[in-house]
C-alpha cells in the first residue's frame, strides 16, 4: 500500500516538474507592468475584466501560462465544504487543468489552434456573443531523449506542515521520484522552517540510499521563513549547476510565510543573481490552508509555475496528463497576441489573464517576460466577442501571434493562426466537447469570481454541460469537474 500512495504521489514532483521547462532566455527579461486595460463598454460584461472595443484597441497581448493550483485549490476546499476566496479564483487556471486534444507540431515551438462556438442557450447573452477559443500545443518527446535533470527541492518543514496531506504527501512524492528518476539525473533537499539548512547536498540518484535517508529526516518544527529556504535552495542549485542539463529549484509548501521577506518580490530579488534565468522556479503547493498568492507570484516572476496537490487522485491526474513531457522545454518567454478585425468584431474580453497581460508594442519586446511551456503541453485562452452586425460568415474575426524563444539557440521564432466569423458560429451543441468542457471551467471561475448577484449562467446548467462533455469524451476529470460545480452550487 505503502509503494502505490508513493507511486501515484511522485507524480506530483516528477510531472510538474517536467511540465515546467524554463532554462533560458537572457537575464535582461523583464515583465511589463504597462498592458493595456480594457475599456468599459455599456452592457459589457460586469466580471473578470470588461469588454474592450475594438475601434479603440483591437490588440489582445498576453503571455503564456500553464499554472493550474488555482483549481486544484479550489477544488480542495469545495470538496471540503467551503467556498474559495474571489480573489483566489484565476479562470485561466481552471480552463488550462483540463486535457485538450489540440494537434501537435512537426517541431518545436507551438502549433495554433482557434475555433468557437455560439453560447449556449442557458447562457443569458445576446445574438451578437460568440465564444472564441485560442489552443496551443507543444511537441511530446521521448523520455530517452531528455537531458538529464539537476534538481534541488526546498521542502517547508513548518509546523504547520504538520497537518496530513502536507509534509507526509511530500515526502511519499519525494521518496517515489528517487524511484523513478534515472541514476544519471542529481537531487539536492534543503528543508526550511525559521532557519534553512541543507538536508542532502547535489547527489546522484544512483546513490539512492542517502537520498532516501534525507527525505526520511525531514521532520516538521516551528515557524516558516520561505525566504531562507529559497536563497539557500538557490544556493545549493547554483553550486550544482550543470550546463546542458535540466536545472531546477522546487519548493514544496503550504505558502504561509511567517518569518522573513513574505512577498514574492523581495524574495525574488535575494536570489535573482543565481536564477538569471537558468534556474527555473516550481511551486507545489498542498494543505487545506494555502498561500495561493505567494506561491503563484513566486512561481510566475521565477519563470517557472505553480501546481496545487492534495489527493492521491490529483497526484494521478498529473502523472497521466504529464508524465509524457521531459524534463526539458519546448518554448521559452511565449506571448500571445490577438489581432481583432474592426470591421467583425465590435467588442471582445479575454476571460482571465489578468496578471499576465503585456502592452502590445511588448509582444515583439525579447527583454519582456513571457511563460516558459514543456513538451507535449497544450494552452487555452477563451475570449467572449461580439459580431458586428450583419458580417460575412467568411469574414475573418481575429488574427493569432505566437512569440517564443527558441531553447536551443536562444532566436526568436513565431507562428500564427485565424478564424473566420463561420469558424465562431456552429452552435454550442455541435462544438467539440473539449470546447464545451473548457467553457464549463471559465464559466465556473467566472461565477465563483462573482459578488454574488446573478451571472449570465447557472451553475446548474454548466454542470449539465460538463457531464456532456465528459460522456462524450470519456474523461473522468471533466465528470469530476461536473460533480465540483454541483457542491459548490450547494455552498452558494
Amino acid at each position: 500500500m505503502v509503494q502505490i500512495r508513493r507511486s501515484a504521489l511522485l507524480l506530483v514532483a516528477l510531472a510538474t516538474v517536467v511540465a515546467v521547462s524554463g532554462c533560458g532566455a537572457d537575464s535582461g527579461a523583464r515583465r511589463s507592468d504597462s498592458a493595456h486595460g480594457p475599456v468599459r463598454q455599456d452592457g459589457g460584461i460586469p466580471w473578470s475584466g470588461d469588454e474592450t472595443r475594438t475601434s479603440d484597441d483591437p490588440l489582445s497581448t498576453f503571455a503564456v501560462d500553464v499554472d493550474t493550483a488555482s483549481y486544484g485549490y479550489a477544488r480542495r476546499l469545495i470538496m471540503d465544504g467551503r467556498l474559495p476566496e474571489r480573489d483566489r479564483v484565476r479562470p485561466e487556471e481552471f480552463v488550462n487543468s483540463f486535457r485538450q486534444d489540440y494537434p501537435q507540431p512537426a517541431g518545436d515551438g507551438f502549433a495554433v489552434h482557434v475555433d468557437g462556438a455560439r453560447l449556449p442557450r442557458t447562457h443569458e447573452a445576446g445574438g451578437d456573443e460568440r465564444l472564441l477559443r485560442v489552443g496551443l500545443q507543444t511537441r511530446a518527446e521521448d523520455e530517452e531523449r531528455r537531458p538529464d535533470a539537476s534538481l534541488t527541492f526546498v521542502i517547508d518543514v513548518s509546523g504547520s506542515m504538520g497537518e496530513p496531506g502536507r509534509l507526509d504527501l511530500v515526502r511519499d512524492a519525494l521518496h517515489t521520484l528517487v524511484d523513478q528518476l534515472r541514476p544519471t539525473d542529481s537531487i539536492a533537499v534543503v528543508e526550511f522552517s525559521d532557519k534553512a539548512r541543507v538536508a542532502r547536498e547535489m547527489t546522484p540518484v544512483a546513490d539512492a540510499r542517502r537520498l532516501h535517508e534525507a527525505i526520511d529526516s525531514l521532520h516538521t518544527r516551528s515557524s516558516t521563513n520561505l525566504e531562507a529556504g529559497l536563497v539557500l535552495g538557490y544556493r545549493v542549485a547554483r553550486d550544482g549547476f550543470r550546463p546542458g542539463r535540466t536545472n531546477r529549484v522546487i519548493v514544496l509548501s503550504d505558502g504561509l510565510a511567517n518569518v522573513g521577506s513574505t512577498d514574492a518580490e523581495p524574495i525574488l530579488r535575494r536570489v535573482r543573481d543565481e536564477a538569471e534565468k537558468q534556474i527555473a522556479l516550481l511551486g507545489v503547493g498542498v494543505g487545506s490552508d494555502y498561500g495561493d498568492e505567494l506561491m503563484e507570484q513566486l512561481a510566475d516572476r521565477g519563470d517557472g509555475f505553480a501546481v496545487y496537490v492534495s489527493e492521491r487522485e490529483q497526484a494521478r491526474k498529473v502523472f497521466v496528463r504529464q508524465l509524457p513531457a521531459t524534463l526539458s522545454v519546448r518554448a521559452l518567454d511565449a506571448k500571445v497576441q490577438v489581432t481583432f478585425a474592426p470591421q467583425a468584431v465590435r467588442s471582445y474580453r479575454l476571460v482571465g489573464y489578468d496578471n499576465r497581460a503585456l502592452a502590445d508594442e511588448d509582444f515583439r519586446d525579447d527583454r519582456v517576460d513571457g511563460g516558459e511551456v514543456g513538451p507535449g503541453h497544450s494552452v487555452t485562452a477563451l475570449y467572449a466577442v461580439r459580431l458586428a452586425e450583419g458580417v460575412s460568415p467568411s469574414a475573418r474575426i481575429a488574427q493569432v501571434q505566437v512569440r517564443w524563444t527558441d531553447p536551443a539557440d536562444r532566436t526568436p521564432a513565431e507562428t500564427y493562426g485565424s478564424v473566420t466569423v463561420a469558424g465562431v458560429d456552429r452552435a454550442f451543441t455541435a462544438a467539440s466537447p473539449r470546447l464545451r468542457a473548457c467553457y464549463a471551467a471559465a464559466w465556473f471561475a467566472e461565477t465563483l469570481r462573482d459578488d454574488g448577484s446573478d451571472g449570465p449562467v447557472r451553475l446548474t446548467d454548466l454542470a449539465t454541460i460538463a457531464d456532456g462533455a465528459a460522456a462524450a469524451t470519456e474523461d473522468a476529470e471533466v465528470r469530476d469537474l461536473a460533480r465540483v460545480i454541483r457542491s459548490a452550487d450547494e455552498l452558494r
